[in-house]
Parts: structure tokens; sequence; C-alpha cells
């Protein structure tokens, strides 16, 4: 039963890093970016809560 032969294995494994680290690289370069976005102030809203509305009586147990 013959052998695999590994001799090549760290040529082949360098050489798909080196081409993935280009396609990236090209990749990322062809992205264009926004510029830095302007900050506009946000009105915050007071939202009412049904329990702000209306008075609710606690009725404690008889003694």
């Amino acid at each position: 039963m013959p052998q695999l032969d590994t001799s090549t294995w760290l040529l082949t494994i360098l050489s798909m890093l080196l081409t993935l680290f280009v396609l990236f690289q090209l990749k990322i370069s062809k992205h264009s970016y926004s510029p830095s976005p302007k900050l506009t102030p946000t009105k915050t809203q007071k939202q009412q809560a049904p329990w702000n509305t209306t008075w609710t009586k606690i009725y404690l147990p008889l003694l």
C-alpha cells in the first residue's frame, strides 16, 4: 500500500493563505465607506403609562 506524499502540503497551505489574504484585501479595498456621519440631536418623548394617568385605590383587608 503506497504512503501518502505530504511534502507539498506546506506549499499548498501557504499559497492558499496568501491567496485568501489577497482576495480579502481586494474585496475590502473596493468597499466605499461613507464619510463620518454628523450627529443630530434627538428629542426624547415621554410616554404616558396607564398607571400614571389614573389613581387606583388600594384596599386593605378587614381586620
